[in-house]
Protein backbone atom coordinates (compact mmCIF):
# COMPACT_ATOMS: atom_id res chain seq x y z
CA UNK A 1 0.00 0.00 0.00
CA UNK A 2 0.98 3.61 -0.57
CA UNK A 3 -0.51 6.46 1.44
CA UNK A 4 -1.17 9.64 -0.55
CA UNK A 5 -0.70 13.10 0.86
CA UNK A 6 -3.68 15.32 0.04
CA UNK A 7 -1.95 17.30 -2.71
CA UNK A 8 -0.72 14.13 -4.46
CA UNK A 9 -4.22 12.64 -4.32
CA UNK A 10 -5.75 15.82 -5.75
CA UNK A 11 -3.06 16.27 -8.42
CA UNK A 12 -3.52 12.65 -9.47
CA UNK A 13 -7.31 12.87 -9.72
CA UNK A 14 -7.71 16.47 -10.91
CA UNK A 15 -4.62 16.71 -13.10
CA UNK A 16 -2.10 19.47 -12.90
CA UNK A 17 0.20 19.99 -9.98
CA UNK A 18 3.78 18.81 -9.93
CA UNK A 19 3.19 15.10 -10.62
CA UNK A 20 5.51 13.73 -13.25
CA UNK A 21 4.08 11.41 -15.93
CA UNK A 22 5.91 8.40 -14.46
CA UNK A 23 4.45 9.15 -11.01
CA UNK A 24 0.94 9.41 -12.44
CA UNK A 25 1.41 6.12 -14.30
CA UNK A 26 2.66 4.42 -11.15
CA UNK A 27 -0.31 5.73 -9.14
CA UNK A 28 -2.69 4.46 -11.86
CA UNK A 29 -1.09 1.01 -11.59
CA UNK A 30 -1.30 1.03 -7.79
CA UNK A 31 -4.98 2.04 -7.97
CA UNK A 32 -5.75 -0.74 -10.43
CA UNK A 33 -4.32 -3.17 -7.87
CA UNK A 34 -6.18 -1.50 -4.97
CA UNK A 35 -2.89 -0.43 -3.36
CA UNK A 36 -3.64 3.26 -2.64
CA UNK A 37 -4.90 4.80 0.58
CA UNK A 38 -5.62 8.24 1.97
CA UNK A 39 -6.04 9.47 5.50
CA UNK A 40 -9.46 10.75 6.52
CA UNK A 41 -7.54 14.01 7.08
CA UNK A 42 -7.22 14.34 3.29
CA UNK A 43 -11.01 14.29 2.96
CA UNK A 44 -11.23 17.00 5.63
CA UNK A 45 -8.45 19.06 4.03
CA UNK A 46 -10.09 18.76 0.60
CA UNK A 47 -13.39 20.04 1.99
CA UNK A 48 -11.58 23.07 3.42
CA UNK A 49 -9.83 23.78 0.08
CA UNK A 50 -13.11 23.49 -1.83
CA UNK A 51 -15.04 25.64 0.64
CA UNK A 52 -12.39 28.38 0.34
CA UNK A 53 -12.64 28.23 -3.46
CA UNK A 54 -9.02 27.05 -3.89
CA UNK A 55 -10.14 23.99 -5.87
CA UNK A 56 -13.27 23.23 -7.89
CA UNK A 57 -14.82 19.78 -7.67
CA UNK A 58 -17.39 18.66 -10.23
CA UNK A 59 -20.26 18.09 -10.24
CA UNK A 60 -20.08 19.28 -6.61
CA UNK A 61 -18.14 18.43 -3.45
CA UNK A 62 -20.30 15.51 -2.38
CA UNK A 63 -20.53 13.93 -5.83
CA UNK A 64 -16.81 14.30 -6.50
CA UNK A 65 -15.88 12.99 -3.06
CA UNK A 66 -18.07 9.92 -3.40
CA UNK A 67 -16.33 9.05 -6.69
CA UNK A 68 -12.83 9.93 -5.46
CA UNK A 69 -13.16 7.77 -2.35
CA UNK A 70 -14.76 4.81 -4.07
CA UNK A 71 -13.10 1.53 -3.04
CA UNK A 72 -11.90 1.10 -6.63
CA UNK A 73 -9.88 4.34 -6.27
CA UNK A 74 -8.46 4.23 -2.76
CA UNK A 75 -8.94 3.09 0.80
CA UNK A 76 -9.70 5.67 3.52
CA UNK A 77 -7.88 5.24 6.81
CA UNK A 78 -10.12 6.52 9.64
CA UNK A 79 -9.06 8.39 12.75
CA UNK A 80 -8.78 6.54 16.01
CA UNK A 81 -6.95 6.87 19.29
CA UNK A 82 -3.89 5.04 17.97
CA UNK A 83 -3.50 7.63 15.23
CA UNK A 84 -3.66 10.49 17.70
CA UNK A 85 -1.04 8.74 19.85
CA UNK A 86 1.17 8.05 16.81
CA UNK A 87 1.57 11.80 16.28
CA UNK A 88 3.75 11.79 19.39
CA UNK A 89 6.35 9.83 17.40
CA UNK A 90 6.91 12.77 15.06
CA UNK A 91 10.20 14.62 15.56
CA UNK A 92 9.98 17.62 17.92
CA UNK A 93 10.79 19.98 15.03
CA UNK A 94 8.02 18.58 12.80
CA UNK A 95 5.78 21.43 11.65
CA UNK A 96 2.43 22.03 13.30
CA UNK A 97 0.03 21.78 10.33
CA UNK A 98 -2.68 19.46 11.74
CA UNK A 99 -3.45 17.69 8.45
CA UNK A 100 0.24 17.05 7.69
CA UNK A 101 0.76 15.73 11.23
CA UNK A 102 -2.21 13.36 10.95
CA UNK A 103 -1.27 12.16 7.47
CA UNK A 104 2.36 11.55 8.44
CA UNK A 105 1.27 9.81 11.65
CA UNK A 106 -0.97 7.59 9.52
CA UNK A 107 2.07 6.59 7.46
CA UNK A 108 3.96 5.80 10.68
CA UNK A 109 1.10 3.81 12.14
CA UNK A 110 0.43 1.76 9.01
CA UNK A 111 4.07 1.38 8.00
CA UNK A 112 3.17 2.45 4.45
CA UNK A 113 5.32 4.82 2.41
CA UNK A 114 3.92 8.32 1.98
CA UNK A 115 3.59 9.87 -1.48
CA UNK A 116 4.26 13.56 -0.89
CA UNK A 117 5.99 16.47 -2.56
CA UNK A 118 5.94 18.45 0.70
CA UNK A 119 9.61 19.25 1.38
CA UNK A 120 8.99 19.82 5.09
CA UNK A 121 7.67 16.28 5.45
CA UNK A 122 10.36 14.84 3.19
CA UNK A 123 13.15 16.65 5.05
CA UNK A 124 11.83 15.56 8.44
CA UNK A 125 12.58 11.88 7.72
CA UNK A 126 9.57 11.14 9.95
CA UNK A 127 8.11 8.59 7.52
CA UNK A 128 9.23 6.48 4.61
CA UNK A 129 8.74 8.44 1.39
CA UNK A 130 7.29 6.68 -1.65
CA UNK A 131 9.37 6.73 -4.80
CA UNK A 132 7.55 6.01 -8.07
CA UNK A 133 8.88 3.12 -10.10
Amino acid sequence: MVLLDTHVWLWWLLGGGALQAFERKSLDELASNKRLAISWASVWETEILEAKGRIRLLPDFEGWMRCATNKSVCRIIPVDMELVIAQRQLPPAFHQDPADRLITATALLTGWPLATHDQRIRNSAAAEIWVAK
